[in-house]
């Protein structure tokens, strides 16, 4: 069969050659609509409950996770020349074109009672102009008089300072918002310029945006360098330039079309599939080097190029098939997690890793028999006197010391199995950030003085229509439960209807500020005005009466408790989530209230468990398909458990190195698994496809051919994981631990697979293989 469709391809070249440059002109179109994607929140699955609540939550209260926060640390805040500059960059922060508002010190307002109504309005408490230092001065002891602000703007005993930009949220989900938020960093800084100030920024649309491009930066790195690193060993290996540049033209092709498949497929590019590309080059090389080195050994036999190329495809067509569909089957199985993000991850690297296949089988011996055949000097490297040696070194060993390799073996397996279990699972909703990245640190000030920025919702149905803006003891329940969130650690002071209503009665005592608590039964009708809406004109002018509004819906039946929280990970994370709901459960029960827990920090914690038991499951299933693809292709049982011994060692050892070491579970790290299992069983299919093809030659003296196949497939199996490691190390210089998590640790498994193929699986064969005849 593969002869025939080798002297087909080599017969029918120009039409081939033609159609794939026509396809690839298509791809090519299809390549540049390519868009970045800024949608976080496709972990879950849209018919999850968790993910109904939020949506639900977004509909009524509007976006949760479009705040950007920018800080600031001084105790001259209130002096004229830096306080006018701040409340300029408010102004200016306003103006912004995506900008729907902006809360600060030079935009607070104070409640006033005016003595002819009874009645309060809300006054700007610094007037929006320049201001002199006595009009400063004056205007700060008021501000500074209103508990409401107090660790919400400021933190008075650390002198820090607080202005929250709120972005529209549709602009926040189109690519404007990278515009938008490079304007807000450059106002911010050019502030803290002028003011000699450090100026902070954290929230979600700062980390996100500056995250997205660093992913596309990233990206192009990569490929870049991962092409250059592909060029140069192959020069090396080959001492050929059109060999290099046929190997080139595979990997670009592939990736070209891994972009528009992308794009055709109605994704996007986002963290995970923005690795795919450079993949696609680190495992398209080996497809080339199988090739080249088959046709330069058969070469080396016949002398005849037509000849030598039906033979590559003949021997290597069956090997690169499964070599490749391994690969694919190892990344393809993500496409079978309930997450959306690791589904379109896997979707797009399995087809395009089998689109490569085709493309090496058709583009490779096509252009090799336009071009002159080989010299002495390309078919040098199969005689290479240091490499022999070692393999020589690997063929005693298998050999002569199989008890010791097994010695060694069980006992790196059970350090290894000890490291396992050691392995904790771990993530943050801001994760894979260097500790020293400016990200990194500006979240740290706000978690140190204000708790945090990261988003946690609590919403409190009474089954009532007024049920929250006419009942004094559910609005006591809610200040109650406020009290409980504001002594928890890592969680900032709790914004809800009750803090307007403190706010209030401050007002109407005349701004004593004893007087911030939750009204009593005699306070609450004086101020029940204030959450009676109906067509009220005070309501339309009065800034206060909509704050307070938005914590309740509509109908006044919910209320909602608007927390920031520190990203304190997916560890402690579910135990403070599950003290609030024992303090709710107290509070209100379920029979006559719906409370849900909702908001960004709940749906980042519900993905990570689908991302991580995603994964989890993807390794199961790629082990699964492998080996029915080992059993088809090798038909025995024996051979079948021989081939998996050698690449779920490489796994174990990985996984014990993580627990020793101490990196923990998380997704970009359990990717490492099935991503290796995937490339590594190519060493072994190699290996096995090549031994099983000399068998008979050498009269089934399975010694003889386990040598022969050693020496035949040693340096093509050695090259090929020196161009794998070398692609995987490239991305230990990624900016994101979680990529230099993936580079290092795919690394390290491909190259104990290497040992694994080369030392241990010929042992294995040799000790407990019986070949029938």
């Amino acid at each position: 069969m593969w002869q025939r469709l080798g002297r087909f391809i080599l017969t029918y070249r120009l039409p081939l050659l033609l159609l794939l440059a026509a396809l690839t002109g298509f791809m090519v179109y299809h390549a540049s609509k390519v868009e970045l994607s800024y949608d976080f929140s496709k972990a879950i699955p849209v018919n999850n409950p968790k993910y109904k609540t939020y949506q639900e939550f977004r509909k009524k209260f509007g976006e949760d996770g479009n705040l950007l926060v920018i800080g600031i640390q001084t105790d001259k805040l209130f002096e004229a020349n830096i306080f006018n500059s701040y409340a300029e960059l408010q102004r200016k922060l306003k103006k912004l074109y995506g900008v729907d508002d902006v809360i600060g010190v030079p935009s607070a307002v104070n409640l006033v009672k005016v003595p002819e109504t009874e009645k309060l309005k809300a006054d700007t408490i610094f007037a929006d102009r320049t201001l002199t230092q006595t009009e400063i001065d004056s205007a700060s002891a008021i501000f500074l008089n209103l508990p409401f602000y107090r660790q919400l703007l400021y933190n008075p005993s650390t002198n820090a300072w607080l202005m929250g930009v709120r972005i529209n949220k549709d602009l926040m989900a189109s690519k404007k918002r990278m515009n938008i938020v490079s304007e807000i960093n450059e106002l911010a800084d050019e502030f803290g310029k002028q003011s000699n100030l450090t100026i902070y920024k954290s929230g979600l649309p700062h980390i996100r945006t500056v995250l997205s491009g660093r992913i596309v930066k990233e990206m192009r790195m990569f490929i870049i360098a991962s092409i250059l690193l592909s060029a140069l060993i192959l020069l090396l290996f080959f001492r050929s330039l059109s060999a290099m540049l046929l190997s080139l033209s595979v990997v670009v092709l592939g990736v070209i079309w891994s972009f528009a498949t992308i794009e055709m497929m109605g994704y996007k590019i986002s963290i995970l599939n923005a690795l795919i590309p450079p993949l696609i080059v680190v495992i398209g090389i080996p497809n080339c080097i199988y090739f080249l080195n088959k046709f330069h050994t058969a070469w080396n036999e016949t002398g005849d190029k037509r000849k030598s190329l039906v033979m590559m495809i003949d021997k290597m067509g069956i090997v690169t098939l499964f070599c490749n569909l391994a690969a694919a089957i190892g990344f393809a199985v993500f496409a079978l997690t309930q997450s959306q993000i690791l589904r379109e991850f896997g979707i797009v690297a399995g087809i395009n890793i089998i689109v490569l296949f085709f493309i090496s089988l058709i583009l490779i011996p096509a252009a090799l028999s336009y071009l002159p055949s080989p010299k002495n000097r390309h078919t040098k490297y199969l005689n290479n006197p240091g490499l022999n040696r070692w393999l020589d070194r690997l063929e005693r060993w298998s050999l002569n010391h199989r008890k010791l390799i097994y010695g060694i073996t069980i006992a790196i397996v059970a350090v290894s199995i000890v490291g396992a279990t050691r392995l904790k699972a771990l993530g943050f909703i801001v994760d894979d950030i260097p500790k020293e990245d400016k990200i990194y640190t500006d979240l740290r000030f706000f978690e140190n003085n204000f708790k945090g920025v990261m988003p946690l919702e609590i919403v409190i149905d009474t089954k009532k229509k007024y049920g929250v803006s006419r009942n004094l003891n559910n609005l006591e329940r809610i200040d109650s439960l406020s009290q409980f969130l504001t002594k928890m650690p890592g969680i900032a002071k709790p914004l809800s209807i009750v803090e307007g209503l403190k706010f209030a009665k401050q007002a109407f005592f005349d701004g004593d500020s004893n007087s911030y608590t939750m009204p009593s039964s005699y306070d609450l009708p004086a101020l029940s005005q204030y959450l009676n809406f109906k067509g009220d004109s005070v309501a339309e002018k009065n800034s206060f009466a909509k704050i307070v509004s938005t914590f309740m819906d509509s109908a006044k039946q919910e209320a909602r408790i608007s927390v920031s929280m520190a990203d304190v990970g997916s560890s402690r994370l579910p135990l403070i989530l599950d003290s609030i709901t024992v303090r709710v459960n107290e509070l209100f029960a379920k029979d006559k209230y719906d409370v849900q827990l909702t908001g960004t920090s709940v749906t980042f914690l519900e993905g990570s468990r689908y991302i991580l038991n995603g994964l989890k499951d993807s390794i199961a299933w790629a082990f699964l398909f492998i080996a029915l693809c080992m059993l088809y292709l090798f038909r025995s049982a024996r051979i079948l458990l021989c081939s998996l011994i050698p690449n779920i060692i490489p796994l174990l050892i990985t996984a014990g190195i993580m627990g020793w070491v101490g990196v923990p579970l998380k997704p970009s790290t359990v990717l490492v698994f099935s991503v290796a299992l995937g490339i590594a069983i190519d060493i072994t299919i190699r290996f096995l496809v090549n031994y099983k093809q000399e068998l008979p030659h050498n009269n089934y003296d399975m010694k003889q051919t386990v040598i022969e196949t050693i020496h035949s497939t040693g340096i093509s199996i050695i090259y090929t994981s020196l161009v794998l490691i070398a692609g995987f190390i490239i991305f230990c210089f990624s900016g994101f631990d979680g990529t230099k998590a993936l580079g290092w640790l795919t690394s390290l498994t491909l190259v104990t697979a290497t040992f694994t193929n080369l030392v241990l699986l010929p042992a294995i064969l040799i000790s407990f293989v019986k070949i029938k005849k």
